[in-house]
């Protein structure tokens, strides 16, 4: 009865993954199709279709296999790398940004003893819960207050700022014991010492973890650059893939793997950081 339950979960837990992984193997696949098979394929998703079938052909194996997708997205269409460049300049600025702001945020509320340090913490965890869109009109009403729409400076600083960052790390910072930090205040260290040879070297796997997540969550922003970049020439990629398929949908394929090729690859290289910093995130002292 016991191996028929286990083996009922692992046969779950493969459906679920299958049903997971199945969308992610279809855009690679068909990512490597001619136009032309593409086009007999999902002719009958077109709203204009004359086709015969009103349901689409999905093929995992392509017939010939191309790289005439990844060179019309790469060579022919300049603007994908412009927008994938944007989206490094909105990303990489928030991830280094809260990094910073979130270890020291942290290291506050974790170990400083200050007044009000609870209650204040307790508003990070408000805003933290509220949904997104909520704080979408104060942050633009602030951006217009100093001048900062239609620049990268309107969806950056709020990003730096944001509470996730600052609750992960105290959350991590928690299961520091407090015999390590009057340790060194016997030796004769301040905070700025303690904080930067001791905390920061066990607080590393939560760093990792929160780099992983602050870039998965601001390369897939869609509503702020929505909101507060009206050039189009200076949208990121998250918002330049719905016109991309625009006379072409296979290339819409390749683009969307070349998308998640960055998200796929730190996932794969920092899984055992992400794991490890949000079960360490959790210890207490």
């Amino acid at each position: 009865m016991r191996r028929m339950s286990t083996l009922l979960k692992w046969l779950l837990l493969a459906v679920f993954a299958l049903m997971i992984l199945f969308p992610v193997v279809l855009t690679v696949s068909n990512s490597f199709m001619a136009e032309q098979e593409i086009g007999r394929h999902y002719d009958a998703l077109g709203a204009d279709s004359t086709a015969a079938r009103d349901h689409a052909a999905i093929r995992l194996i392509p017939e010939r296999a191309t790289l005439s997708q990844y060179n019309e997205i790469l060579l022919k269409r300049p603007k994908f790398l412009l927008h994938f460049w944007n989206s490094a300049k909105l990303t990489l600025p928030i991830i280094v940004g809260q990094a910073v702001v979130g270890t020291l945020a942290g290291y506050a509320f974790a170990k400083l003893v200050f007044p009000g340090r609870d209650k204040l913490f307790f508003v990070y965890l408000l805003t933290m819960l509220m949904p997104f869109q909520v704080t979408l009109v104060p942050n633009y009403l602030v951006a217009q207050q100093l001048g900062l729409l239609k620049s990268y400076g309107a969806i950056v600083l709020p990003g730096i700022f944001a509470s996730f960052g600052v609750f992960l790390m105290r959350q991590f910072m928690s299961g520091i014991p407090n015999g390590y930090l009057e340790a060194a205040k016997i030796d004769g260290a301040g905070h700025l010492r303690a904080f930067l040879h001791i905390v920061l070297p066990l607080v590393k796997p939560g760093i990792a973890a929160l780099v992983l997540l602050s870039f998965v969550d601001n390369w897939n922003m869609v509503e702020q650059p929505l909101l507060f970049l009206t050039e189009p020439i200076r949208q990121p990629l998250s918002v330049y893939l719905a016109f991309i398929a625009e006379g072409a949908r296979g290339v819409a394929f390749a683009a969307s793997v070349l998308y998640m090729t960055p998200m796929v690859l730190i996932f794969l290289y920092g899984e055992e950081h992400l794991v490890e910093g949000i079960q360490m995130s959790g210890i207490k002292g």
